[in-house]
């Protein structure tokens, strides 16, 4: 199997690092990372300046690295289009430092990678360590290398991901879940430099807004459980897709131009 590891962490953190060391034992390993920290980048590109890549010298003779300056979705792109010798078979992303749940996937650069993997047709994981204390990676670790046979074997849609967050400490199981609805309060702390000038920095502390529903990612992570959501990236609400058809608007070319030109519409064809 050849797998391809990213993360928006960066290339030598502990997470991926990890993770590389336990599956290179058993795969052929391709990791494409960026070279520093690039957490709540979202799936921005890098469009209006070169991308520089370099190689990363892992020792193992089943590992393969480059360093990108980039995002995570560079990442990938540069490495599905321009660098890896062949297409792997699957996709992970992380181990995270921190958790990626509820809507905070939106902003997330490790399940932002994950999805730029599903749009080229790879099966892909998003897997995140839910805290930021003393973390230490050994489950995580240990519940990835258990769950790809069982990943491999199963068809998941295609369009879908699945997003995994682990406790820390010994989870007490595993759920599926769906995502949480998170809100910040208190986002914006305004300041003044030494200069006396203001500037902004993004802070703010998450609200979860599901309550205690037993079904959210939040809540299983809170409770101990490791969670997998499947998350696909059609956002199209089908259900409302409907009503909207029922709504009065001017459907035909015509009523456009009698709405919002009725002068012209007289002499339209």
């Amino acid at each position: 199997m050849r797998i391809l590891l990213t993360n928006d962490d960066g290339i030598f953190a502990e997470g991926i690092s990890v993770l590389r060391k336990a599956l290179e034992k058993a795969a052929e390993i391709y990791v494409i990372a960026p070279d520093r920290e690039r957490s709540a980048t979202g799936h921005s590109i890098t469009v209006h300046r070169p991308l520089r890549v370099r190689e990363a010298g892992f020792r193992s003779p089943r590992v393969r690295g480059w360093v990108v300056d980039g995002t995570p979705a560079d990442c990938v792109k540069l490495g599905l289009e321009a660098l890896l010798p062949e297409k792997p078979d699957l996709l992970i992303a992380g181990i995270n430092l921190g958790p990626n749940v509820g809507t905070d996937v939106l902003y997330s650069g490790t399940v932002s990678a994950a999805i730029e993997g599903i749009i080229n047709g790879i099966p892909s994981l998003a897997v995140s360590l839910a805290t930021h204390q003393e973390p230490d990676f050994s489950w995580a670790v240990r519940f990835v290398v258990s769950f790809l046979p069982e990943f491999t074997r199963q068809v998941v849609p295609a369009g879908t991901l699945l997003n995994i967050n682990v406790p820390p400490g010994v989870p007490r199981g595993v759920k599926i879940t769906k995502l949480g609805n998170i809100r910040y309060v208190n986002v914006i702390d305004m300041r003044t430099d030494p200069r006396g000038r203001t500037y902004f920095w993004m802070a703010g502390e998450p609200l979860d807004l599901n309550g205690n529903d037993p079904d959210t990612d939040v809540r299983a992570v809170k409770d101990g459980f490791i969670s997998i959501t499947p998350v696909q990236i059609d956002l199209t609400d089908y259900l409302f897709m409907e009503k909207l058809k029922n709504w009065s608007l001017p459907w035909s070319r015509e009523e456009l131009l009698r709405e919002y030109l009725p002068d012209a519409s007289a002499g339209a064809n």
